[in-house]
């Protein structure tokens, strides 16, 4: 069963907050107050009674939703892990005060899991815009002004080789085969060959360490022997699916969730097959369909120019800000596109949220287009900074030397700065959570945790 709010306090534990509430930070006290909106906790209620058909009115009592949101948030705050935020709350006065959890009991990391599961990518964005509508009613963001700019946000894979996801592969499909075994009659015992497939990934990297052309060739005989256990164990996997569809119904069933992921990461290993031989053996190293993690396919090779990182696997991320530090608007794409498509959805996603078409608009050359440019100016836009490093033209020149055209570009480079606190303080620098829409879920919350930092801190500052 779901509730909103946890059951009301005691008096002592009232005379308990009293003397814990003096010690908060300046912005907690106004986030709290933020966190009180009806309409949050209600979204996060919905989202609750959405994990089971009957969850709001059957079964045990689950964490209040205040409670969640709450706690959902502070982890993020901090980037802890479940487990840590399990142990900070239940040592912390100060944090059981902020979450409402009070003296009643933290509920323990693997609950808190689960429950965060429930609030998908899209709960969190409507989380995120109901959070700026209150900055904006709060006077802390006006849209006067909007400055954008992109990231990868890393997912969570070990860097990806051929050889390493072939290796991922085979000990998968063998567990899930010895699992299926384990409670299944198979006809004929399922043949574990990790042994020999360790082997020769081992044997790959050596190999790389080779220069020349005695190098070239013993590294292409142990990818021909990897790849012929790779196929041997696919056969395998074949024929356990095919046994476990001819046994009766009900073993079926029980077998299913097995079955499915034997199948899936079997399509997956297909496709790694299929890279390593045009790779290794043709030559061919750009491909539409390239996979570069078996537990997150849906993660994309980005290349964004940093000297520091050249190449980088992960989800591009635009992240734009207006007053304040405060991030009015994030996505993650599904699949990259180029920065210079980005600025006029931008600035409708900037109308569409705070009502209004910002005066001031400030990107980097990346952004740069000329039909955009036009589009944002015919939508009202009144100074556009955006720099274009490839002109010749002396008046476009004159005007990026212009006062206001500078002093823009300087305000812009604070999306940098967001960009880099987004990573370091809130854990966007890769994401923990699994599947596309939990590195919405992981950005989302992050982009949520900075915004209300940020707003307390203002609303702090005008109320001092």
């Amino acid at each position: 069963m779901t509730r909103h709010k946890q059951s009301q306090k005691t008096l002592w534990e009232g005379m308990v907050s009293e003397d814990v509430h003096a010690l908060w930070e300046p912005w907690m006290v106004e986030a709290d107050k933020l966190l009180d909106d009806e309409e949050l906790v209600e979204r996060v209620y919905q989202a609750q009674g959405s994990r089971h058909e009957r969850s709001h009115t059957r079964g045990r009592w689950q964490t209040p939703a205040e409670i969640v949101l709450r706690l959902m948030l502070l982890k993020h705050i901090r980037n802890w892990s479940y487990d840590v935020l399990e142990r900070e709350v239940r040592a912390n006065l100060v944090y059981r005060d902020f979450s409402r959890v009070g003296l009643n009991k933290v509920p323990d990391a693997k609950t808190l899991a689960r429950i965060g599961q429930a609030l998908d990518g899209e709960v969190i964005a409507e989380l995120h815009r109901r959070l700026v509508e209150l900055a904006q009613e709060k006077g802390v963001v006006q849209g006067r002004k909007m400055r954008v700019d992109t990231t990868v946000v890393e997912t969570d894979i070990h860097y990806p080789t051929d050889s390493a996801l072939l290796g991922d592969g085979a000990r998968v499909l063998t567990r899930t085969m010895k699992r299926i075994a384990k409670t299944g009659k198979l006809k004929r015992k399922v043949r574990d060959r990790m042994r020999s497939v360790t082997r020769r990934v081992r044997a790959i990297a050596l190999a790389a360490r080779q220069k020349g052309s005695q190098g070239e060739e013993r590294r292409r005989q142990h990818y021909r022997e990897l790849l012929r256990l790779s196929r041997q164990i696919l056969n395998d996997t074949r024929r356990v699916i095919a046994e476990v569809e001819r046994q009766a119904d009900k073993s079926k069933r029980r077998f299913e969730p097995l079955t499915r992921a034997l199948t899936e990461t079997a399509d997956r290993v297909r496709q790694v097959i299929r890279q390593t031989k045009a790779r290794v053996f043709d030559g061919i190293t750009q491909s539409a369909d390239k996979i570069v993690s078996l537990f997150e396919p849906h993660t994309e090779i980005i290349r964004k120019g940093k000297a520091s990182k050249p190449t980088e696997f992960g989800k591009l991320v635009q992240i734009q800000e207006a007053e304040n530090q405060i991030v009015t608007h994030y996505e993650v794409f599904e699949h990259r596109p180029s920065d210079r498509e980005l600025l006029t959805a931008s600035v409708e996603a900037h109308k569409r949220i705070l009502k209004r078409i910002p005066r001031l608009v400030a990107a980097d050359a990346g952004f740069w287009s000329q039909q955009q440019e036009q589009a944002v100016r015919e939508k009202g836009v009144q100074w556009i900074s955006v720099p274009n490093r490839a002109t010749k033209s002396a008046d476009r020149k004159e005007l990026e030397r212009s006062r206001w055209f500078k002093k823009a570009q300087a305000w812009r480079t604070g999306c940098e700065g967001r960009i880099s606190v987004l990573k370091r303080r809130h854990g966007l620098s890769r994401c923990r959570y699994r599947g596309f829409d939990g590195i919405k879920r992981w950005v989302g919350l992050g982009v949520i945790a900075d915004n209300l930092i940020n707003i307390g801190q203002a609303m702090a500052a005008a109320h001092a």
